[in-house]
């Protein structure tokens, strides 16, 4: 199989079609559903015990409090911290509480049980994009177990709240698909969503051009559909951020003074470097800290599998800008794990690996992961949870 198959026709109706890829997705969907299902049975268990309630820690904690208040309010709503600093509204991008009104308008579902349905739902777009992808470069089996890699993450139960990494993902995945897989108009329009959904839309834009070079430095042409899609892509992202420098009269910069406010910012990794050292001043911090360094060593190694894997360019390109902004931000040290979720080819070494182990095997040692990760769900969620 070539980097993209770009001259793939889908064959048979569309109809046909998509029930034929539903079919095969079925066992992958199941398996998701499962894990993540389990996931939310320890966290009310959790809950009950700890006098908590599941549906308040999964609507209405952190973030997911600011996508209501913009699904409710719209943008304009900040807060002065006692140092000076404003957290305003306007650093969350705007799909999701889109959504998340859309909701409530044509349900009696409130802004946050609104978002729940759309993370959920989504979450399990992104598992059918994850499986698209593997199965097409690897196979049947390894895209089921990439699907329930992606389920088991540690802090996977950020698949089932209100925040915008299963948004995201499920478009972020099904755009690399589209582009791997020669649709290029569908490609920049999800591409486009994505950037409207967090600022890592990014990496999907750059994703595609990169994939639209490659097209035209290898077969000498411009397809008029790949060139369209190519400036679909960033519409998203660029038509919000300057929407935001004109609210905040910051021009160009506006969006970055907003985050610079709220302490994110992009340095190369300086800060979280030495975040990790000072954890060296005693002896339980160093233990934080040399976990710390091996999940890092373990990111870049899975990188370079991928690499050495040879999946297809987008896919790298993608994934290798979503890790440098999620391990060389500034701010938020505690969110760099939920931040690294959408980068799911990572996954597909492992994947791969897994499906060459016999079914049985392979199902005890996911089987395993998923109540280890339920059950740190729940305790991380009853504790300093995703910031």
């Amino acid at each position: 199989m070539t980097d993209l198959d770009l001259r793939t026709k889908p064959t048979g109706s569309a109809p046909g079609r998509l029930s034929a890829a539903l079919r095969r997705a079925a066992p992958a969907l199941l398996v998701y559903a499962g894990v993540r299902a389990l996931g939310l049975v320890v966290l009310a268990v959790w809950g009950a015990a700890a006098g908590k309630s599941p549906h308040t820690l999964l609507t209405a904690r952190w973030d997911s409090l600011w996508y209501t208040r913009v699904a409710e309010s719209g943008y304009g709503w900040q807060v002065t911290l006692p140092n000076g600093d404003v957290h305003s509204n306007l650093a969350f991008f705007p799909l999701l509480p889109w959504l998340e009104r859309l909701g409530a308008a044509i349900s009696p579902l409130s802004y946050q049980d609104a978002g729940l349905v759309v993370s959920w739902l989504a979450s399990l777009a992104a598992a059918g994009g994850i499986f698209a992808i593997a199965d097409r470069l690897y196979g049947l089996r390894a895209g089921v177990c990439a699907v329930a890699l992606w389920a088991v993450l540690p802090v996977g139960i950020v698949q089932s709240m209100a925040y915008s990494e299963s948004l995201f993902t499920a478009l972020a995945a099904w755009s690399l698909y589209a582009v791997i897989s020669g649709r290029w108009l569908t490609a920049g329009l999800l591409a486009s969503l994505a950037g409207l959904t967090r600022p890592v839309g990014a990496a999907v834009v750059a994703a595609l051009w990169v994939a639209a070079v490659l097209v035209v430095v290898r077969e000498k042409r411009w397809p008029w559909r790949m060139v369209v899609g190519a400036l679909l892509a960033p519409l998203g992202a660029a038509g919000y951020v300057l929407w935001v420098g004109q609210e905040t009269g910051g021009g160009l910069f506006g969006y970055l003074d907003v985050q610079g406010q709220w302490g994110n910012g992009f340095d190369g990794g300086l800060a979280f470097a030495k975040f990790v050292g000072a954890k060296f001043t005693s002896v339980p911090g160093a233990l934080a800290g040399v976990g710390l360094i091996v999940g890092v060593a373990l990111v870049i190694w899975l990188y370079v599998k991928c690499v050495r894997q040879k999946q297809p360019v987008p896919l790298l390109v993608y994934c290798g800008i979503v890790v440098a902004l999620a391990l060389c931000a500034s701010g938020y040290f505690g969110s760099k794990p939920r931040l690294l979720m959408p980068a799911f080819p990572l996954l597909l070494p492992i994947a791969v690996a897994l499906a060459r182990l016999r079914t049985s095997r392979s199902a005890a040692v996911l089987g395993v992961v998923a109540l280890v990760s339920a059950v740190y769900g729940a305790f991380w969620l009853h504790g300093s949870g995703p910031p």
